[in-house]
């Protein structure tokens, strides 16, 4: 592939399996560890671009997801803050 596409990966810790989340796709995976969760995501994510490449919708499918193409790249949009949030 001739494409880079840069998003977050957060990794989270359920029970006693790891999960790494790819939000700005909602593309997930898990693992024994939480490198093997990510790299179990990073081949998840390589086959839903494929996929989406051969479709011929990755544009579309990344623009709608919010991301920007730089330099021949794209990249997740980047919130100018982040913070927890209680309610009730």
């Amino acid at each position: 592939m001739n494409r880079l596409v840069i998003s977050r990966v957060e990794v989270f810790l359920e029970e006693d399996v790891y999960v790494a989340l790819c939000p700005d796709l909602d593309v997930s995976s898990f693992g024994d560890t939480a490198e093997e969760a990510k790299l179990s995501l990073h081949e998840a994510l390589e086959a839903f671009l494929e996929e989406c490449e051969a479709m011929g919708t990755l544009e579309h499918v990344l623009e709608e997801s919010g991301f920007t193409r730089r330099n021949g790249s794209w990249l997740a949009r980047q919130p100018i803050a982040a913070e927890l949030l209680p309610i009730g």
